[in-house]
């Protein structure tokens, strides 16, 4: 009987592609992976020979997976995690290391509910640091180092890539009894600044003429929801956040149509090599629980919100 050959993949090799492919950057793969960018780039073509596949397209905005190398990312994922869960069930030797995870506020306790707890019990000697803030704020402070990862939508910054996750549904929001005076400026109640719903309500207003004015500014989405449920202004919230005391306003209340923004994963490119299989870990369970679905029990279940 003749010995069976096919592709062989080099696992380290596997690594260095997904690492590069999440930070977009072969100086930034090479410095996690401690090894040289020329290093990292002989391990990528060795696996695009071996699989006979382009895996990455070089832009003017950093590095991309190609079709196939979406595919491979993919697969990849799922073959390393079962390759380390098996390395750690048999030498005893799980995750370690430190992730700082950031996230907005107003995803805050699904996220904390639905994923956190499941990551903590499962690598119990992982430190996780958890922050919450406006999507702006956490591009910030991934680009300074300060978060290993976080779910942010994607503006007002400027990170490249990411990971999609969900499309939020941003919406006019004002209580049941609240009457607009199409002729004073719209009173609104507003995160500060760095807040991609208060970027998008703010020049969908602009567009179109309307004039404004911030009454309430707030950092606390349950201290702004409360001020839109007293009637004190209106302000911009994902669909799903609206209360009973709330109605969703409209293009025939004179208010214009709201664009959409998408939550997506980003990696900083300042995390340590000892960190990484950690944050990844954390990165795996995100999308595992949020790709497609985002973090709202309502989403699954057909829940009618109210007008």
């Amino acid at each position: 009987m003749s010995e069976r050959t096919g592709v062989a993949l080099d696992l380290e090799a596997l690594r260095s592609f997904m690492v590069v492919a999440q930070l977009g950057s072969f100086a930034a793969a090479a410095e996690h992976r401690h090894r040289t960018v020329s290093a990292l780039s002989m391990q990528i073509k060795r696996l695009e020979e071996r699989l006979d596949s382009r895996l990455l397209v070089r832009g003017s905005r950093g590095v991309t997976p190609s079709p196939a190398g979406e595919l491979l990312l993919g697969e990849a994922r799922e073959l390393l995690r079962q390759h380390d869960g098996l390395v750690a069930r048999l030498t005893g030797k799980g995750l370690s290391g430190r992730v700082r995870f950031g996230m907005p506020e107003g995803y805050a306790p699904h996220l904390v509910e639905q994923v956190l707890p499941d990551f903590v019990a499962a690598h119990p000697n992982v430190l996780l640091e958890a922050v919450t803030a406006p999507s702006g704020e956490l591009a910030n402070r991934l680009e300074r180092g300060e978060l290993s990862l976080a779910v942010a939508l994607d503006r007002p910054h400027s990170l490249a890539g990411g990971t999609p996750l969900w499309q939020s549904a941003p919406v006019w929001a004002a209580s049941r009894e609240f009457v607009i005076d199409p002729i004073a400026p719209l009173p609104l109640a507003l995160h500060p600044l760095h807040c991609p719903f208060r970027s998008l309500g703010i020049e969908a207003l602009e567009e179109m003429g309307r004039e404004w004015s911030a009454v309430f500014t707030s950092t606390s989405i349950h201290t702004l929801e409360k001020a839109v449920e007293v009637g004190l202004a209106i302000s911009i919230l994902d669909r799903q956040r609206l209360t009973p005391a709330m109605r969703m306003l409209t293009p025939e209340d004179g208010l214009p149509a709201l664009a959409g923004s998408e939550a997506r994963l980003y990696f900083s490119r300042r995390v340590g090599a000892a960190s990484w299989p950690a944050v990844e870990a954390l990165a795996e369970l995100l999308r595992q629980r949020l790709e497609g679905v985002g973090p709202w029990p309502a989403r699954r279940s057909g829940a009618v919100y109210p007008r």
